[in-house]
């Protein structure tokens, strides 16, 4: 199967038109007011409202509560929910009140922190793993963070799964062949500042993942 690619912390239409035109399967749309790629409702509402249905929009959270996803799922016209930060019962109940395919994302800096997946068997739909952030960091990724992709050498993973942390146009077609990532995700590595996406490095990541 070809690897699919999700470009995620997308804030303008003609970022998300190139993802698209790229092949992206899948865009990101963040709902988290200290990150630089936050959307309010009203703006990811104008982001969503002449996507097509072939591309997925997964919606960026980190431990929402209710309220938060109600306006967020409705404005993204989502049809994915990415937790950070989001416990495995409280991920169930989310995907059981919601409807929704759910994403837990992982945090990696050792081979220990990959069992955190098996907590989230029959919660979660997929699992994200993403590079673990300094203790006391504002953000739980995006922030160009890389793991040690060796870690994932010989893992069983629980679950279907993604790539993320440090993913760009120069290493993802490495990331792919050396981990067999069936999806990988990238924010800041398709950005020439934080929050502000370049529609060429978004191009060149998305016709790697596909070499």
């Amino acid at each position: 199967m070809p690897t699919t690619a999700k470009i995620c912390g997308l804030t303008t239409p003609e970022t998300i038109g190139a993802a698209i035109r790229g092949g992206s399967s899948h865009i990101g749309l963040v709902f988290f007011p200290p990150s630089p790629r936050h959307l309010d409702f009203d703006r990811a509402a104008g982001l969503a409202a002449p996507l097509p249905d072939s591309v997925t929009r997964v919606g960026v959270f980190v431990d929402p509560d209710d309220a938060m996803l109600d306006r967020a799922i409705a404005a993204g016209r989502l049809h994915t929910l990415q937790l950070h930060k989001t416990a495995p019962a409280r991920v169930a109940a989310i995907a059981g009140r919601t409807g929704l395919e759910c994403w837990s994302a992982v945090a990696v800096r050792t081979r220990a922190d990959l069992d955190e997946a098996r907590h989230f068997i029959g919660a979660a739909t997929r699992i994200l793993y993403d590079a673990k952030t300094p203790p006391g960091a504002a953000l739980p990724g995006g922030m160009g963070l890389r793991f040690d992709w060796n870690l994932l050498d010989g893992f069983r993973h629980p679950l279907p799964w993604a790539l993320s942390g440090g993913l760009d146009p120069v290493n993802v077609a490495e990331a792919i062949a050396r981990t067999g990532a069936p999806l990988v995700d990238v924010s800041s590595g398709v950005e020439r500042a934080p929050g502000v996406k370049d529609m060429d490095k978004i191009a060149a990541f998305l016709q790697a993942t596909q070499a």
